[in-house]
């Protein structure tokens, strides 16, 4: 079965830095858009970054550019989100997908990860 499981979370002061890690499996992860989405306590999903199937194009949210960074290697079925600079404003749980094209709409994801909590403290 389709599993897409993350690791990575945890809690980091202001100003550090985390790599979030996503492992897939069940299907074929080198035919998939992945994505990254976070929602920070009493708050929507927020679309936060999205890596073409080749790795070669990414896209950010405007509140992550320059400090986020999403990769993938195929070979492995993983996807990664580094983030550096991060702030207090970035607690959320933050929750990989994956869909079969270029989208920001949550409706669109074909499969979902359960979430790890990122907490970044003052």
């Amino acid at each position: 079965q389709v599993q897409l499981v993350e690791s990575g979370g945890g809690l980091v002061q202001a100003g550090g830095s985390l790599r979030l890690s996503c492992a897939a499996s069940g299907f074929t992860f080198s035919s998939y858009w992945m994505y990254w989405f976070r929602q920070a306590p009493g708050k929507g999903l927020e679309w936060v970054s999205a890596i073409n199937i080749g790795g070669g194009s990414t896209n950010y949210a405007d509140s992550v550019k320059g400090r986020f960074t999403i990769s993938r290697d195929n070979a492995k079925n993983v996807v990664y989100l580094q983030m550096n600079s991060l702030k207090p404003e970035d607690t959320a749980s933050y929750v990989c997908a994956a869909a079969r094209r270029f989208t920001r709409a949550t409706a669109q994801m074909d499969y979902w990860a359960k979430g790890t909590l990122v907490t970044v403290s003052q």
